[in-house]
């Protein structure tokens, strides 16, 4: 250990906690030279030529001289490819049984010796040496895997594997999990591994806390995702193509995945980006619903101290006029941070304190940390050590490492029956008046000085009752815990959806709930990563997510926290949090002007509940992002492919915020159609950029032309319609609040269009176009 480390660690755990640290990392080392064995010499390995195939339904194997292909086309739509004899199951990402092969689809022979699978939406190419090829129906390449390589321990174990791709020269990458360089993904290897940075970060940090084996990949022949269906330790290297490179031929851009073990297994999704995120969600699962209220503004401090504090700033929200929905607890309100406990000191009445806020309309978020105190007489320690739930070494030992509470253990939440143990636990938290839960903590973290803040990767795990070590449990962990917390809260109030949002997770976590940024840096180079992290985030299939609204570290300018509010007031979630020791977060404390404005964008999301209900069944029911890149509606228009700095906010809003200190007019790039400024009024027609005044009062938003979406009137909801440009028509969907629990919600279409110059509102029905009953008001000169 360099002595530079253990001076950082010292200085960011403490000095106790740090020395504890250094010695449980020498723990660690020492274990895993024990617990894993040298590699040595090993064999490298090649499929070979192809000997033979065997059809099957929707595919195939396809048998080569070294190793076998597995291939299937699913009935909807969606490519499997395993080598190995690796098959869609087991696997944490998939949402229950994998999909049925599509029995239309089948595999014959192609030219040159290799073989193809053709159906309706995709067609899957295999060459003779091993390449797989997908294309569009009409033939066109979408990407283009080459043989893959194998490294094997001569005297057995793990083997490493490296899969190269090319994709069209135009093609830009997206997803990876939680990038702080995102949403699109620079040239550059990128790390598989959840890590917690040591710190806040900002971006070029990498990785951080929820990395996925995921790419969205958008080029002019279309579009597509990728996942490696594997959790272990891995690195992709990124690399953009280049038109007209060398002589006039075009250099495809590559994609090199290398994983230190596990299986070479891929599952691909092509389509519109809309398709191809409705059949990552069915493959994945559909996204947690979120009870109503969590899709207002929330408050979180790491340090209020005491209910006393906690209680005069929710009063102070409701003196200044601003809406609030929740009132997260960090670990200072435990018992000297031990999980599901209270310091009653400080809270010596935490469900009156919690039945006091909601009777104002306020829930309480409780901190969940995964480490457990490893002490007897630790109710918790010694429940779990009696039940056997606690990670273990190779020699059965209890796996022990420092986080906040001291020398902890850690369940071990691949396991069935852990999940269960665990999970039985919430009802103290919910018995205690929280609403809702957010873990932290669960990549996991162990305190150390130097390497990953992990667990030794000899650590063993039940992995469903297949056996295995840490190198494979890592990277799900987090997710494995998310579903212990969220079936144990659909257990414990089976008439309330659950609210469960995690730091760490894999693919397939937003079938538990969503996540946020984590310690992002309070700077204006954090403020931007936190927007590219919730636009990846949902490109990968989680649609609820938000940062730390001012940045974890540190204290914000009153400008920076502003425009960090005003972004946030239009992400799903939508948070103010902070580190102990970074000042206070409340609007009221950077002045009044800044109060002033941080009201109007508050004001401006109770508003826009309606619509933020209605985006949040369908992310429910399609997969589709609350958030979304600016090229969702059009990837062919490669301008868009690279603009950053905006978003849409469902199909009706176009969100330009204000990124860079000292703006107070900015550009906007703007897809196909009308535009209004819904401040101004002003149209604009895309595509195009716009120069748009940005005031500290407010950042742009424009609405598309005919967009219709509810908003929240002086009677409940009422419609919001944006005039239709002349000879166009428009329209929107709405689905209404059915409270927070299991009623089915109904979507109800709308259509706009001009008519004697007049703006016409109907509802579409099963029996055709009818008169809308709900009150609508237009927007923007017809």
């Amino acid at each position: 250990m360099d002595g530079r480390d253990l001076v950082h660690s010292l200085r960011f755990f403490g000095t106790v906690r740090g020395l504890r640290a250094a010695r449980s990392a020498w723990r660690r080392y020492r274990t895993d030279a024990v617990g894993l064995p040298a590699r040595g010499p090993e064999r490298a390995r090649v499929p070979g030529p192809v000997t033979e195939a065997e059809p099957l339904p929707g595919g195939g194997i396809v048998r080569f001289a070294r190793s076998e292909l597995r291939i299937m086309v699913a009935a909807g739509g969606a490519v499997f490819w395993g080598w190995d004899g690796a098959r869609p199951e087991p696997s944490y990402a998939l949402a229950g049984d994998a999909p049925e092969p599509d029995t239309r689809a089948g595999l014959e022979p192609d030219k040159d010796g290799g073989w193809r699978v053709v159906s309706e939406r995709v067609r899957v190419e295999v060459s003779r040496h091993g390449a797989i090829e997908v294309r569009t129906p009409g033939g066109v390449v979408l990407r283009r895997d080459l043989p893959p390589r194998w490294w094997e321990p001569a005297q057995g174990g793990p083997a490493r594997w490296v899969q190269r791709s090319e994709v069209p020269a135009d093609a830009r990458f997206f997803g990876l999990g939680g990038r702080a360089a995102g949403p699109r993904l620079p040239d550059g290897t990128y790390r598989l591994w959840n890590t917690d940075p040591k710190g806040s970060f900002a971006p070029g940090d990498d990785p951080l806390y929820i990395t996925m084996p995921v790419q969205m990949v958008v080029s002019d022949a279309g579009t597509h995702l990728a996942f490696h269906d594997n959790s272990w330790d891995g690195r992709v290297t990124l690399r953009e193509g280049e038109e007209g490179a060398g002589s006039g031929h075009d250099r495809p851009g590559t994609s090199e995945v290398r994983m230190d073990g596990g299986p070479l297994r891929c599952w691909v999704v092509a389509g519109t980006p809309a398709r191809v995120l409705g059949g990552w969600a069915q493959l994945t699962g559909a996204p947690a619903l979120p009870p109503s209220w969590a899709l207002g503004p929330q408050h979180a401090r790491w340090g209020f101290g005491s209910e006393r504090a906690v209680r005069q700033i929710v009063a102070g929200y409701r003196d200044q006029g601003l809406p609030l929905s929740a009132v997260h607890l960090d670990i200072d309100h435990y018992d000297a941070h031990q999980v599901f406990t209270v310091d009653q000191q400080h809270f010596p009445d935490l469900p009156g304190l919690a039945k006091d806020l909601r009777e104002d309309g306020v829930r309480l978020v409780s901190i969940v940390d995964p480490a457990v105190k490893a002490e007897p007489g630790n109710a918790v320690y010694d429940s779990g050590s009696a039940a056997g739930a606690f990670v273990r070494d190779a020699s059965g030992r209890e796996v022990h490492g420092v986080v906040w509470p001291g020398d902890c253990v850690y369940p071990d939440f691949t396991d069935p029956l852990v999940r269960q143990w665990w999970g039985d636990l919430y009802e103290e938290r919910l018995a205690q008046g929280f609403s809702g839960v957010w873990h932290d903590m669960n990549e996991p973290v162990a305190f150390t000085p130097f390497g990953d803040m992990t667990l030794p990767r000899s650590a063993r795990h039940a992995l469903e009752g297949r056996g295995g070590d840490h190198r494979e449990a890592h990277n799900v962990y987090g997710l494995a815990m998310a579903q212990a917390g969220y079936e144990a809260l659909r257990r414990l109030r089976p008439d309330e959806r659950p609210f469960l949002f995690s730091r760490s997770g894999w693919a397939g976590m937003q079938r538990y709930g969503g996540t946020w940024s984590g310690d992002v840096s309070s700077s204006w180079p954090g403020l931007r990563a936190s927007l590219g992290l919730v636009l990846g985030l949902g490109l990968c299939g989680v649609p609820y997510s938000g940062p730390d609204v001012g940045g974890f570290d540190g204290s914000p300018s009153p400008e920076l926290y502003l425009r960090w509010f005003q972004l946030g007031a239009y992400l799903p979630l939508f948070r103010t949090h902070s580190a102990i020791d970074a000042g206070r977060r409340e609007p009221w404390e950077f002045g009044p002007e800044v109060l002033a404005h941080a009201r109007t964008a508050l004001l401006e999301r109770e508003r826009l509940w309606p619509y933020f209900v209605t985006l949040a069944h369908l992310a429910r029911t399609t997969g589709a992002p609350y958030v979304r890149p600016v090229w969702w509606g059009a990837p062919e228009d490669r301008v868009l492919r690279d603009c950053e700095d905006e978003f849409l906010l469902g199909d009706a809003l176009l969100v330009a915020p204000v990124l860079d200190r000292g703006t107070d007019r900015r550009a906007v790039r703007l897809p196909r159609g009308r535009w209004y400024d819904t401040a101004t009024g002003v149209a604009y027609d895309g595509p195009g950029q716009v120069l748009v005044d940005a005031p500290l009062s407010r950042i742009p938003v424009l609405a598309r032309a005919g967009a219709v979406l509810p908003v929240q009137g002086g009677d409940g909801v009422e419609l919001e319609v944006w005039a239709p440009a002349a000879g166009r028509r428009g329209g929107g969907l709405v689905v209404r609040d059915v409270g927070d629990g299991w009623a089915k919600a109904k979507i109800e279409r709308y259509a706009s269009r001009l008519e004697g110059g007049q703006v016409v509102v109907e509802r579409i029905t099963n029996a055709g176009r009818v008169k809308t009953e709900v009150p609508a008001r237009v927007r923007g000169p017809a």
